[in-house]
């Protein structure tokens, strides 16, 4: 009887955004035509800079990389999120589950600190311009970005362990549109304490971390631009700089609205709004805020726009 109740779970069902059926076409288009939008913006973005020699500087290798990141983990998740809009049952293997929870955390993770290498770099180029090629030097980007990811495979290997250890058993539908960790947990038939406090650790560090960068390279760049003298170009400094920090804003309030606090406080419905946050919308701004926006972007564009013309 003892083996029957803990039969293992061998697939999930994804509930999905929502199950009211006069919002599943609406909202069908609307994801299909952000994650297009999502998709053409970053692996354009990456293959500008390829492409474009003057954009090999250490700036536009984080935006590749950063570029790279948002389209990987919209892919993971999107893609599966659409089909619960067509489908009476959008059913994911256990396997699939717990793949697509690696993979997602492991660039979400990527993500945070790659936000925070890429203040830091913005901070070194406006606040020490004459030591920039030697601070940031190819040898010193590579690194980073090798921390970079290690941070992310590191947690979305230990976030994952924790969850492989726990059982699932008879409740398998999943309310959400893609295997995270509260809504999993819900569902476990053992404790779930050693997964919230692994992942109430390894979220604070890795939001924490990155928002302190953040902000401390941000006042300094505050700092700097109010010692320049021309109105017109403190204007356009605050400008610009107002749009890295409400990008920033949105990935990093909507990740801590979700995973630092208890399951028992936070509603999956709530929690289902603030996901669509740095899961869609977030990987289909960061090209348009930190590229389309972009003087240097725009001129490699245009070049590429006038050889392919010629040819």
């Amino acid at each position: 009887m003892l083996e029957e109740n803990f039969s293992m779970v061998t697939e999930f069902i994804l509930v999905g955004l929502s199950e009211k059926p006069e919002l599943q076409l609406p909202l069908f288009l609307l994801f299909l035509g952000i994650y297009m939008i999502t998709v053409m913006g970053n692996l354009g973005m990456i293959i500008l800079i390829l492409l474009s020699s003057h954009l090999h500087t250490p700036m536009y290798f984080f935006l590749s990389s950063l570029s790279f990141i948002d389209l990987c983990y919209s892919t993971v998740i999107t893609p599966k999120m659409l089909v619960s809009f067509v489908s009476e049952k959008n059913v994911i293997s256990y396997p699939e589950c717990m793949t697509q929870l690696y993979v997602f955390t492991a660039f979400v993770i990527s993500e945070a600190h790659m936000l925070a290498v890429m203040a830091y770099d913005r901070y070194v180029a406006i606040c020490n311009p004459l030591l920039y090629h030697v601070t940031m030097s190819y040898q010193v980007c590579s690194w980073m970005i090798f921390g970079v990811y290690s941070m992310g495979l590191i947690g979305a290997t230990t976030h994952t362990l924790c969850m492989l250890r726990v059982q699932f058993c008879k409740a398998n539908t999943i309310n959400h549109y893609f295997c995270d960790f509260f809504p999993l947990m819900e569902l476990a038939c053992t404790s779930t304490f050693i997964n919230e406090v692994v992942l109430l650790c390894l979220s604070s560090f890795n939001i924490f971390i990155p928002t302190m960068t953040i902000l401390s390279s941000y006042i300094f760049i505050i700092a700097n631009i109010l010692h320049i003298k021309s109105k017109e170009g403190r204007s356009k400094a605050f400008k610009t700089f107002s749009f890295h920090i409400s990008a920033v804003a949105v990935f990093f309030g909507s990740t801590t609205f979700m995973y630092l606090q208890p399951s028992s406080v936070s509603s999956m419905d709530q929690g289902k709004v603030s996901s669509v946050f740095y899961t869609t919308v977030v990987p289909m701004l960061n090209p348009l805020i930190y590229s389309l926006r972009n003087k240097d972007v725009k001129v490699a564009l245009n070049k590429i726009i006038e050889k392919r013309s010629f040819l």
